[in-house]
């Protein structure tokens, strides 16, 4: 695959009848499973966070369980793209090696593969709580409708944030038992994180898009992209100030509350270090400052662990 990692598991170590099938699931390229699982942690650690008794032992379970929920339905979804964008990626000259368009999988095979990963995905998510099982069940809503959005708006990364962000209001979920405001507006956080790294990602395709007709955000902002992607940072990392102060205040102490905002303090700078970094010219460039948001991710979620803990 043409942005597959080099050197990846899929690759070498995979039964060869399997490899098309973890191709459609985008095995070989593990950051999407990261930045779907990214928004669960913050959820599950900033629910401890303003729960009195901290973390619980069923947290544990909460991390594992999103953690292959997060690879199993980035699989399930990645695959319902792939079947939905064939014809387009056929066009494309980085996509037109995957499974579908290149010949190793026909429809029916990706369809009935992307079942069984969602049955599995549904297995976990049975294991939660009725507001998180609920929740879960409602995103399917939103990951159908992510692989259309590029036809009918030029803001596509909005409907895949929507989508790759629901873990925070899930994790929450499955700790707490319901929702409040902090969770809503570290959802929202999480979808103007959203637009930042894949407008980035976008650039890689700008050109091909063009010719296709497909839309994105890369292509609406252009040359402007800089101060588009500087505006979202800086609104993601007021919204998750703001979710964590939601949550937390008043029962912190003031170690915890620096602790916390000492996460999205370090989110800043490293989203600030890939803006300097960004050249939207320079494709490879683009894929690796896409790749460093798991980084850049789990700076707050790192912090949020530790503020519980201390």
């Amino acid at each position: 695959m043409a942005d597959a990692v080099k050197g990846n598991w899929v690759d070498h170590l995979a039964p060869a009848f399997a490899r098309p099938y973890l191709r459609l699931s985008r095995a070989d390229r593990p950051i999407g499973t990261w930045l779907l699982f990214i928004p669960c942690l913050w959820g599950v650690a900033l629910a401890a966070a303003a729960d009195p008794a901290g973390f619980a032992a069923w947290d544990a379970w909460i991390v594992l369980g999103c953690g292959l929920g997060a690879f199993l339905m980035r699989g399930a979804g990645c695959t319902w793209n792939d079947i939905t964008d064939r014809r387009f990626d056929a066009q494309v000259a980085r996509t037109r090696s995957r499974p579908i368009p290149s010949g190793q999988v026909s429809v029916r095979q990706a369809l009935a593969w992307m079942v069984i990963q969602s049955l599995l995905g549904a297995v976990i998510l049975f294991t939660f709580n009725a507001t998180a099982i609920a929740l879960g069940v409602a995103s399917l809503a939103l990951v159908a409708v992510y692989p259309f959005a590029k036809r009918f708006t030029w803001w596509p990364q909005v409907f895949l944030g929507l989508a790759f962000n629901w873990g925070a209001l899930l994790a929450w979920a499955a700790h707490s038992g319901t929702l409040t405001l902090a969770p809503v507006v570290l959802w929202v956080a999480g979808i103007t994180w959203t637009l930042f790294y894949d407008t980035i990602y976008a650039h890689q395709d700008k050109e091909d898009d063009a010719l296709i007709g497909v839309k994105s955000t890369a292509r609406l902002f252009g040359e402007n992209t800089h101060a588009w992607l500087r505006g979202f940072m800086v609104a993601t990392l007021l919204l998750m100030t703001l979710a964590i102060l939601l949550a937390i205040l008043p029962a912190a102490s003031a170690l915890q509350l620096v602790v916390a905002l000492g996460g999205v303090w370090g989110f800043g700078w490293h989203m600030a270090w890939q803006l300097a970094r960004l050249d939207t010219e320079d494709p490879d460039r683009c894929l690796t400052l896409f790749r460093a948001n798991r980084d850049a991710g789990l700076i707050p979620a790192l912090f949020l662990a530790v503020a519980v803990l201390v």
